[in-house]
């Protein structure tokens, strides 16, 4: 927006309808497409594969699970597998893995020592409810960014959401993205506990202008994650949102992201919804724990024809 003609936030939020018929209209056609087969498949996963935020958020975490996952997340598929494709030296890994903030030194410390680039996110601000003052919520930030990590995955308030307090809500997250300094900041929305598909569009609207680099749909935790559906409100919301800032902000689905063929389809639905600009870990983040064992299954059976049994390969 120019500085003459910005609207105000509310003015903003007041207009947003959403059309629910249209929106699960537009669900139903990206879940009735076809998926590609053979080589075509495999090399769609492998994208897919490079899209993964691979994430470990138990309250049973221990620095050892959380170096198994680093590991998995540096080298995702099989070596001997993708030596058969020819891929072996792609330099294929996930995005990022994902953690707890107190388990965030952990993961820094064994990339690290496995020379490794590869960054580290962190929940936080308080995950999942986000229901601890805001004094607690900044403190998490900053203590999860000195800790080592280069992304931060917020939680909004929801209450504020609820009651319609979208300023408040904006100079909350203001205030996250201030405090992760040069760390790229996702907001998680909850969707499962936003009600409507108008009020994710404004949630979405909210987050975008207050700075997020990402959206995320669910912290996992929720009764309802991420579905086709919410997707679509989210993702024309950012398109929208790119129409007129000429700003790219990217799209993380997670919770109950588990096969591979739905991995496939939330490729589709960022192809066709945003376009191939966004198909990349700069813009496309899949949050996902078990998803890359299927994904692996699959790259295996193309290959060799035959299915692994689930022993056969890494465990993330």
């Amino acid at each position: 927006w120019s500085a003459r003609s910005r609207p105000t936030l509310l003015e903003l939020i007041s207009k947003v309808r959403v059309n629910t018929q249209a929106v699960l209209k537009r669900a139903q056609h990206i879940q009735g497409q076809k998926i590609p087969k053979k080589q075509w498949q495999a090399a769609w996963l492998l994208k897919a594969v490079t899209c993964i935020d691979l994430t470990t958020l138990a309250g049973d975490d221990t620095p050892s699970n959380v170096h198994r996952l680093c590991m998995k997340a540096i080298q995702p598929i099989r070596y001997d597998l993708l030596k058969k494709i020819d891929m072996h030296s792609k330099g294929i890994t996930t995005a990022a893995v994902c953690v707890y903030p107190s388990r965030v030194a952990d993961a820094v410390t064994s990339l690290k020592a496995a020379n490794s680039s590869l960054p580290v996110a962190s929940v936080a601000t308080g995950f999942p409810a986000g229901q601890t003052p805001l004094k607690t919520r900044l403190e998490e930030v900053r203590m999860a960014v000195a800790d080592g990590a280069t992304e931060i995955d917020i939680v909004i308030n929801r209450t504020l959401a609820l009651t319609g307090q979208w300023e408040a809500m904006y100079d909350e997250i203001c205030s996250f993205r201030e405090a992760c300094g040069d760390a790229h900041m996702k907001t998680i929305l909850a969707i499962g506990e936003l009600g409507t598909f108008t009020n994710v569009y404004k949630a979405s609207l909210v987050a975008m202008m207050a700075g997020s680099d990402f959206i995320k749909t669910s912290t996992g935790k929720e009764a309802v994650n991420a579905t086709y559906s919410v997707a679509i409100v989210m993702v024309r919301a950012i398109r929208d949102y790119f129409l007129r800032t000429g700003h790219k902000v990217g799209f993380k689905p997670a919770g109950g992201i588990r096969t591979a063929q739905e991995s496939l389809l939330w490729l589709t639905l960022i192809k066709e919804e945003l376009g191939n600009d966004w198909l990349c870990p700069l813009l496309f983040r899949l949050g996902a724990s078990s998803l890359l064992a299927d994904i692996e299954r699959q790259i295996y059976h193309h290959v060799t024809g035959q299915y692994a049994a689930y022993h056969e390969l890494p465990m993330a």
